[in-house]
């Protein structure tokens, strides 16, 4: 009955500070400052002291020591895992190590050779493991010079020491992590701005303020990032988000109200601005200005452009959801009208929005009932003599509208969920009009196919293939499959499959448009492409472009070392052919040899060819 009074003395001591005021102010170190002299003075130890154990265990660390004598002080002290292997073992099986004569001990024998034991002739140890959550994160060592039996009121008033700084330390844990996720929870942390969740909080705080004021939201996309990306490099990329970020937050506006990073390659801003004044549209010169002035990163000095996208509470919206639609349209029309450029939300976008929807639907009706056609461009050696395979190109001659580019109609079918459809319609005519050629006694050359992402993670495409190849009598080698980058960005399970099966299949893979998507050559070498395609924007300005030219350069030499084929498509003069020629292209595609032409004309230059 003594050892439970006394120790309901030692707890009621405890909770006595815990509970104080006073404590509950202090920081972790001067709680622990407190803790351990009021545990030294309550079991008149000679020496108490903290220890944290490093992250890969392999030592413990004196943090904080005391003694009656000398008060607390701070003298670093490290104990190793080999020399006390012992020691450590019994900490991590949870033991309470409470021993009478430390050197025969054979937990703690190991000490009477360190030089921490030289110091001072420690005769009775008692140590507590602390912890952090389930994580043992150290230890609290209590030292007599003299031989002492540790009492069990001694062991259990030392163990709810030891409990009570394991709870100091996960509750620390814890507000460091509600830290963490409340800065993750509203910040990128890439840049540091902000993020969307906290620039949709924003807009609802100023649509919500009595009386209500006006106020832009501006959106941001880099132009041609991914450009950037694959032909320079990620780092380069990289560097021009952050000095993109950087512009954004360091512009200064006299209305400007947060900067947010909203997307990979997108930002927006809050400007807000008095009815009537010109204030919006001189802030949005100001920025344009600031943001797109070329970026040196090393010894590269980039070209970088932004389109914006401005939208104006109240008058285009009034709701948080849809005036960020509203910006992000106009955003969108600004790069349809060439990039570089701020375009303003207006009745003009949101009637086109509905103009789209309807041609979403004629799209499906055509999809369904063949009015859509295939035309045939040809692709040439490099030396631009023989035409060694083409590309099958999809056409919609519109019932009112005439003829329309799939410029016009493709990202139709991405959004109305139509483009996987869309790809199938062209595989199954592609493998028709090889039938045709056979028919008239010609061969017909590889057909390069376009494939989107959504048709690739179908995980029935290649069933979906081999039944088509079986209908028309069609070798998997007269098909090459092209696609885009983004399109393999997933890199998933179901993907790696896919591909590995349409090569089983004797079908031809490629990247179609390399260096405007999300993958490098790096990358692509795990996965079974043997041919890629130099988007035409790269070579429309060569020789003349430099950038241009060293992002070429830089594709044709990776793909060298990789053993991949290169075809440069958008060749259209002879100055493009001579400079690609002289780097070693392996193939060309044009108008400068031939415009896409429909398939009983492709037959007849077969004839000739």
């Amino acid at each position: 009955m003594e050892q439970i009074q006394m120790f309901f003395g030692y707890h009621k001591t405890l909770m006595q500070l815990l509970h104080s005021a006073g404590f509950i102010g202090l920081s972790k170190r001067q709680k622990l400052e407190a803790l351990i002299a009021l545990c030294c003075e309550l079991l008149q130890t000679d020496d108490i002291s903290v220890w944290s154990l490093s992250l890969c265990s392999s030592s413990l660390n004196r943090d904080q020591c005391y003694s009656p004598r000398t008060g607390h002080v701070y003298k670093p002290y490290t104990l190793g895992r080999v020399e006390h292997s012992a020691y450590f073992s019994a900490l991590e099986a949870a033991e309470i190590i409470a021993t009478h004569d430390m050197e025969n001990d054979p937990r703690t024998r190991s000490f009477a050779q360190c030089e921490l034991s030289q110091t001072q002739a420690v005769v009775a140890m008692l140590d507590a493991p602390i912890y952090d959550g389930n994580r043992l994160c150290g230890v609290l060592c209590l030292e007599s010079l003299e031989q002492r039996h540790w009492t069990l009121a001694d062991i259990t008033c030392a163990t709810a020491f030891a409990d009570t700084i394991s709870m100091i330390n996960t509750h620390e844990a814890w507000l460091n992590s509600r830290k963490e996720l409340d800065y993750i929870t509203h910040h990128d942390d890439f840049t540091g701005l902000l993020n969307q969740r906290s620039l949709q909080h924003r807009i609802q705080q100023l649509m919500s303020q009595q009386p209500p004021g006006h106020f832009a939201l501006l959106w941001f996309d880099i132009d041609r990032l991914n450009a950037i990306n694959n032909g320079m490099g990620g780092q380069i990329g990289d560097a021009v988000v952050s000095e993109v970020a950087t512009r954004l937050r360091g512009v200064l506006l006299p209305g400007k109200d947060m900067v947010a990073r909203v997307g990979g390659d997108e930002f927006a801003m809050l400007y807000r601005f008095s009815e009537g004044s010109n204030t919006l549209s001189d802030a949005v010169e100001t920025i344009m200005n600031t943001v797109n002035q070329p970026i040196q990163i090393g010894q590269q000095r980039l070209t970088v452009s932004t389109s914006v996208g401005i939208s104006i509470f109240p008058y285009d919206a009034d709701d948080v959801a849809t005036l960020m639609r509203c910006s992000e349209s106009a955003m969108y029309h600004a790069k349809g009208c060439g990039r570089r450029q701020a375009q303003y939300f207006n009745q003009g976008v949101s009637a086109s929005a509905k103009a789209r929807f309807l041609m979403e639907n004629q799209l499906i009706e055509a999809i369904a009932n063949d009015g859509l056609s295939l035309v045939y461009q040809p692709i040439m050696s490099g030396d631009a003599r023989t035409l060694v395979s083409c590309e099958a190109l999809v056409r919609w001659q519109h019932h009112s509208q005439g003829f329309l580019s799939p410029a016009e109609f493709l990202p139709l079918a991405y959004e109305a969920g139509l483009i996987a459809e869309l790809d199938l319609w062209v595989l199954e005519r592609a493998c028709r009009d090889i039938k045709l050629a056979r028919a008239r006694g010609l061969s017909m050359p590889p057909v390069a196919v376009n494939l989107s992402a959504d048709a690739i993670m179908d995980p029935s495409l290649t069933d979906k293939i081999w039944s088509l190849l079986e209908q028309y009598q069609v070798h998997g080698s007269q098909l090459e499959l092209e696609m885009i980058e983004d399109a393999i960005k997933d890199d998933s399970d179901v993907l790696q499959h896919t591909l590995k099966q349409l090569v089983r299949m004797g079908l031809k893979l490629s990247i179609d448009d390399f260096g405007t998507g999300y993958s490098s050559l790096l990358r692509l070498k795990n996965l079974p492409f043997t041919k890629l395609k130099i988007d035409r924007s790269f070579i429309q300005d060569l020789p003349k472009d430099a950038d241009d030219c060293a992002l070429t350069l830089s594709i044709l030499g990776m793909a060298k070392g990789l053993g991949v084929s290169v075809v440069a498509e958008g060749v259209e003069n002879g100055d493009q052919e001579a400079w690609l020629q002289q780097q070693g292209c392996n193939y060309l595609q044009g108008f400068k040899y031939h415009k896409p032409m429909p398939i009983d004309d492709f037959l007849d230059l077969l004839t000739t060819a």
